[in-house]
């Protein structure tokens, strides 16, 4: 399927302007011989160790019958389930590459007890853990929520009598901490490329291991890949991620959210990985470009705000336009090995249109560090602003709470975004429980009038995470937690699952806040299926 892009109205007038001059720069060949200069000389040394994705799909050819072997292995032995504990770039590719295969892959990207407990056990229909692998994902080989997961797993099936050996796959760098430990205690290790970073990384071990493990079709995906790689290598106005890139960071003013919308497009979640590649490259130093994930009825879509571009993910996208017409959108398609050459390719060129490292991520530590922090000392919770029946509200900012009721701190706080704002939710709670919450983000779009995102807690902190920091002070945030009598011990640590969740939503709260004076409301739950009903009601 060949790459198509369709382009109407202003942000047509836009590439029509920037273009050439990316064009003249030789910056798509620039980038295609990994050169580092191109983002300056404060980002060189860093963009130095981090091109090796350009070279991803050759790199990566050799490991596809690695992958497949240990598949048919497995599943000679009776393991047909496969599980990935990863973060960002870690897990949400490989979501993807699963997800428009068809084939099933149990993401464990969370710390809520009662999701990493569903992980575990597994279930009926897809296996439960003695028919189980995991994939254990993580680039720096120290993040905390992978390393949890690993240690939750390993002792659920020395209560099986399971040698963890036998069951998990370790994808890391080569030297990392995990890399060290995993080869010590005999895991099978695959190494990925470490001068790519973790969100460009989708063609790497990260992306292929688990997919492929899963029963994603891996040549396909590669070859797919290639076919689009001559076309963004060449310094010519039909260079797809050249015309992407002019499109989502050109024009001035710019118009700095990008709204992505899937409709009718072969490929599955394409927008969550592309979320996450986006903000955490270009959201620092003040600026950036925010995804915002919508469905084709968002309220964003019929209010059309003047900061935000549609981009539309079609099956064929010339077709699409005679047909339907979406003037003024960015209408996308292509295989799926094409999007993700193209998205990384003109992510990365827009960081050097924005004047921004893209391969950098200064911000996303600081709430991890928060979260340790409050572990280690392990403080009372903060009293609530207010409680009314049984939701307990706390905010940043004391006025925040003045009505006394749900509903009018959610307006306070919609109060407090600028004209140029956006608002975040992000919920930290077991979402196979509370899978509907996401819906709540069309009624806040609505009620606030502005671009909303939504993020699964913790794992949008290795994405969008990133931008909420390092980006335009520009947004207000809306964190909802769950009270829960499910928790569960994280072996060798002195916390459970229970408490680091906690500690994560609390530290990321008192960085946006305080380090960064962001108004912060946080909503807790004590019973969460029926109060989530009082928290859509307040919304509205």
């Amino acid at each position: 399927m060949s790459f198509q892009l369709h382009l109407t109205g202003h942000v047509k007038s836009v590439v029509d302007q920037t273009l050439p001059g990316l064009v003249a720069d030789l910056v798509a060949s620039g980038v295609t011989a990994g050169d580092p200069t191109l983002w300056g000389e404060a980002a060189e040394d860093e963009a130095s160790k981090r091109l090796g994705w350009v070279e991803a799909v050759s790199v990566s050819r050799p490991l596809v019958p690695e992958i497949v072997a240990l598949r048919d292995e497995l599943r000679s032995k009776g393991v047909t389930r496969i599980v990935l504990a990863g973060m960002g770039g870690s897990s949400l590719a490989p979501e993807v590459i699963a997800q428009t295969a068809g084939v099933p892959l149990v993401i464990l990207d969370s710390t809520a007890p009662g999701q990493v407990l569903a992980a575990i056990d597994g279930d009926s229909e897809s296996g439960g853990l003695s028919q189980t692998a995991l994939v254990v994902s993580s680039k720096s080989g120290s993040t905390v929520e992978t390393d949890s997961a690993k240690r939750a797993f390993e002792a659920a099936w020395r209560d099986l009598g399971i040698d963890p050996v036998e069951r998990i796959v370790v994808v890391t760098d080569p030297g990392s901490p995990l890399d060290e430990s995993a080869r010590a205690e005999g895991y099978r290790v695959f190494n990925a490329d470490p001068t790519v970073g973790g969100r460009y990384s989708a063609l790497t071990a990260f992306g292929l291991v688990p997919s492929g493990l899963a029963g994603a079709d891996l040549t396909e995906l590669l070859d797919e890949a290639e076919a689009s790689l001559l076309e963004v290598a060449i310094d010519s106005p039909d260079n797809p991620a050249l015309v992407l890139a002019a499109a989502i960071a050109g024009g001035d003013p710019r118009r700095d959210k990008l709204g992505l919308v899937t409709d009718g497009t072969h490929i599955v979640g394409l927008p969550d990985w592309i979320e996450q590649l986006v903000a955490e490259s270009t959201g620092k130093e003040g600026t950036g470009i925010l995804p915002v994930v919508l469905l084709p009825v968002s309220p964003e879509i019929e209010a059309k705000p003047a900061d935000l571009q549609i981009v539309r993910f079609v099956d064929e996208a010339n077709e699409f336009h005679f047909r339907e017409r979406h003037e003024g959108e960015i209408l996308v398609s292509g295989s799926l090995g094409g999007q993700f050459i193209v998205w990384e390719y003109a992510t990365a060129i827009a960081g050097r249109m924005l004047g921004i490292n893209p391969f950098d991520q200064p911000d996303v530590e600081s709430a991890k560090a928060a979260a340790r922090g409050l572990l280690d000392a392990r403080p009372e919770p903060s009293a609530p602003a207010f409680a009314v029946d049984g939701v307990e509200v706390r905010v940043s900012d004391p006025a925040l709470a003045v009505s006394g009721t749900v509903a009018g701190v959610l307006d306070a706080l919609w109060a407090q975004v600028p004209e140029d704002g956006y608002v975040a939710i992000q919920a930290y709670v077991d979402r196979l429980e509370l899978p509907h919450l996401e819906g709540l983000r069309e009624l806040i779009a609505a009620d606030s009038g502005r671009p909303t995102t939504f993020g699964w807690g913790p794992r949008f902190l290795h994405s969008t995470g990133q931008y909420h920091k390092g980006g335009p002070a520009n947004g207000v945030f809306l964190q909802i937690l769950e009270r829960t009598d499910v928790d569960l011990e994280i072996p060798g640590r002195p916390f459970t699952f229970g408490q680091l969740i906690e500690a994560q939503a609390a530290g990321d709260a008192s960085v946006l806040s305080k380090g960064h004076g962001r108004p912060v409301v946080t909503i807790t739950l004590t019973d969460p299926q029926p109060e989530v009903l009082a928290l859509f009601e307040a919304a509205q």
